[in-house]
């Protein structure tokens, strides 16, 4: 099978690429990134497989077509989009063009071309947040309520996904996932900016609404939640990845400091970013009825193995820092 696999230089687009390659010998992989500042072609070297990177814009509706065409993709995976919440309240244009308009240049060159399949990664967040003593979770018949410039962004590609099925007939599928961990992420979201920041013995930021909570996830199972989708989902049906496994922001950053066995004192109380949502739980009832997937790297596990990658791979993420667009603590001039 031929997969084209856009943003597949970021985090969870390469571990994909790399999990799908290692396990589906003799498919071929076309990475399409834009390589913004998070996308790194270094993140697919050494894949031992047939894996091609073309920089291009997924927007480019004209690139794209060419591609599926040339290329005789068979199954189009979608995880190219701006995801830094922080950044997007600094610069919420941005994401609206790649998250929205991007996602319709690409559905177009795929409908244009005939694809066989269409998936799309999509997040938790399009949902909004759910009262921290609540003891309900998010379904995938909830109605969508972003209250976030990043999260409203990723909504309308969602909506444009399902337009382009019931309008045009092409077979989407899509899946809303958990914050995902692991190697490869770019060292603004919080996990690996606390473990970058601990291993130099930086404070990390926390935020004054310590307690507000996220679901949590290691990049593998959601790589093995989409294979699944990709091989037994329904073609129209939406289905959400989920570990029920959930953590404050203190509770990342205190496993993190355990892990390495730093000290409690490099935590920093910084002030909340505007629009700072307080939690996110996805009920995943569906996918591990129909498909039978189920998690099975837990938080437990998963921290110190994560920790520990970071720990030996210096090489990949230090020349990474000085990229990061955004100062967590920052956001008084946002306010004003």
């Amino acid at each position: 099978m031929n997969l084209l696999v856009t943003g597949g230089a970021g985090f969870i687009g390469a571990n994909f690429t790399r999990w799908w390659i290692d396990r589906h010998e003799g498919d071929r992989i076309v990475v399409l990134d834009a390589l913004t500042y998070a996308g790194n072609p270094a993140n697919l070297d050494g894949i031992d497989g047939d894996v091609r990177l073309v920089e291009g814009d997924i927007a480019d509706t004209g690139l794209v077509e060419s591609l599926l065409r040339d290329d005789e993709i068979d199954v189009v995976v979608n995880f190219a989009a701006e995801s830094h919440n922080s950044l997007a309240i600094l610069d919420p244009r941005r994401f609206f063009q790649t998250n929205v308009m991007g996602t319709l240049g690409l559905l177009e060159g795929c409908r244009r071309a005939g694809i066989g399949r269409f998936h799309h990664i999509s997040t938790c967040e399009v949902y909004g947040d759910l009262p921290l003593d609540a003891d309900t979770a998010f379904t995938e018949q909830s109605p969508y309520n972003p209250l976030a410039p990043y999260n409203a962004s990723k909504a309308g590609g969602d909506h444009a996904v399902r337009a382009y099925h019931h309008a045009y007939g092409l077979p989407v599928t899509i899946t809303n996932c958990a914050n995902n961990y692991g190697p490869l992420q770019f060292p603004e979201k919080v996990m690996p900016l606390f473990i970058t920041r601990a291993l130099n013995d930086e404070e990390l930021p926390v935020y004054e609404s310590s307690q507000n909570t996220r679901e949590w996830i290691h990049v593998d199972d959601h790589c093995a939640a989409i294979a699944a989708v990709l091989d037994r989902g329904r073609v129209g049906e939406t289905y959400f990845v989920g570990t029920g496994e959930e953590r404050s922001v203190m509770q990342v950053a205190d496993a993190v400091l355990a892990a390495l066995g730093k000290p409690e004192s490099l935590k920093k109380t910084v002030a909340d970013r505007p629009g700072h949502e307080r939690r996110y739980l996805l009920d995943s009832t569906k996918l591990r009825t129909e498909l039978g997937w189920s998690p099975t790297i837990t938080w437990e596990m998963g921290i110190p193995a994560t920790v520990e990658w970071y720990a030996d791979n210096r090489d990949w993420w230090e020349p990474l820092l000085e990229r990061a667009p955004v100062v967590e603590d920052a956001w008084d001039e946002v306010r004003t």
